[in-house]
């Protein structure tokens, strides 16, 4: 899998949360939530898994540290269901703000309760799925033994969990019976698929029957077979992650669609280093996503989108076109389509315009437009002077003034 992308996010108790991005080799067109099981990590080999299987389905994914666990600050002692729940909606809204907000949530055990509790506060979410998760939160309880008393009496306890130590107190134990998965589940009101292994000794897999018919259609079921909790197997987490990828596919769409309520106003871009290749960065425009890139040809690209000059040659290609558009619908001229190739290369001046000091290096952008319709010689000359008023067009011509400036630290 390519290099992830490390970020940090304030969590809702105020910690700074570790998370990693996985992005496509392509455009991304979603993006993946991922939560962890109780206790793990992001980096647990389910998370890994399922990162990997979605990023090649072309789902970028964010997986992190809940409060106080692998490399998130916090105590965890001190975190609970709650505040996962708020980790959690602070990370969907850290991926709305930087990448896209999510479209899919996926769940491991705990994280899977998380996930399906959740859902309705996110409302860009279009489809859950977990894997070996409780119906009942309090189910992780079980796994306390006899400190579950010692807790209850003393207010705190340190349990023994996969042969780590953690301080569990009773305000944990009170917040588990605050939330209800099984109707939350019932009332999700997006399609859930529930992955669980019948031979799970951690999480039994009449949890998995209880939120399978406690959901509302479209649901799904796939048993694991012989996979343990923890998907611990390399196999049975690939196996589990590609199902979910193949799944998904139906219910998050292609990556085209508008966010809801995208301003119709100019928005500002932002162009963020991916960390795959040398070059390679996400460009994100209002709620558009792209990749910009350098091509194989060059030391450190991967090709994996337009080079910086490509993009220029972009805006002056479809600003060309929708200006010849709204001429001709204006003047009534039957215009069937209009398309703009545009190229690029450096030149010197003394083919250019007047007034420029002779062989001075420029950069030379040449147009072929191709009118398609019922047109009078007239009109299809007209077009191609109209062209000429292209916004863009003149932008380059006349130069523009660049301010820069640093932007505050993170």
């Amino acid at each position: 899998m390519a290099k992830p992308i490390r970020a940090n996010f304030e969590g809702a108790g105020g910690a700074e949360l570790s998370a990693r991005i996985d992005l496509p080799a392509g455009h991304p067109k979603a993006f993946a939530l991922f939560a962890h099981c109780f206790t793990c990590s992001k980096d647990l080999t389910a998370s890994r898994a399922v990162a990997t299987a979605l990023t090649k389905s072309g789902i970028g994914v964010l997986r992190f540290d809940f409060t106080g666990l692998g490399g998130s600050g916090g105590d965890f002692g001190s975190s609970n269901f709650t505040m996962n729940l708020g980790d959690l909606e602070r990370a969907a809204r850290y991926l709305e703000e930087n990448y896209q907000a999510p479209s899919l949530l996926v769940g491991h055990s705990l994280g899977g309760a998380a996930v399906i509790a959740v859902a309705q506060k996110l409302p860009s979410v279009k489809a859950v799925a977990t894997i070996g998760a409780p119906a009942d939160v309090a189910h992780v309880t079980h796994q306390f033994g006899e400190s579950a008393d010692a807790i209850q009496r003393d207010g705190s306890a340190e349990v023994s969990l996969a042969g780590r130590p953690f301080t569990i107190t009773k305000q944990f134990l009170d917040d588990l019976d605050e939330h209800d998965v099984e109707a939350c589940a019932g009332a999700l009101k997006r399609p859930l698929l529930v992955l669980h292994a019948p031979t799970d000794d951690t999480v039994g897999i009449d949890n998995a029957s209880r939120l399978f018919l406690a959901a509302k259609h479209p649901k799904s079921f796939v048993s694991l077979d012989t996979a343990d909790h923890l998907l611990t197997s390399k196999e049975d987490a690939a196996y589990a992650a590609d199902v979910i990828a193949a799944w998904a596919e139906r219910y998050i769409g292609n990556g085209l669609e508008l966010a809801e309520g995208a301003a119709e106003e100019a928005m500002d871009v932002t162009v963020r280093e991916t960390g795959q290749g040398k070059f390679q960065a996400l460009v994100k425009a209002g709620p558009h996503m792209m990749l910009a890139d350098e091509p194989t040809s060059v030391d450190g690209g991967l090709g994996t989108g337009p080079s910086p000059y490509e993009y220029l040659s972009t805006a002056l290609g479809a600003c060309t076109s929708m200006t010849i558009r709204m001429y001709a619908d204006f003047k009534k001229i039957p215009l069937d389509r209009v398309s703009v190739k545009v190229s690029h290369e450096k030149c010197h001046a003394d083919s250019m315009k007047d007034g420029m000091e002779k062989d001075t290096p420029t950069d030379c952008f040449t147009r072929e437009i191709a009118l398609e319709g019922d047109l009078s010689d007239e009109q299809r000359e007209r077009m191609l002077q109209i062209a000429d008023r292209c916004p863009v067009h003149k932008t380059l011509e006349r130069g523009s003034h660049i301010t820069t400036r640093g932007a505050p630290a993170s």
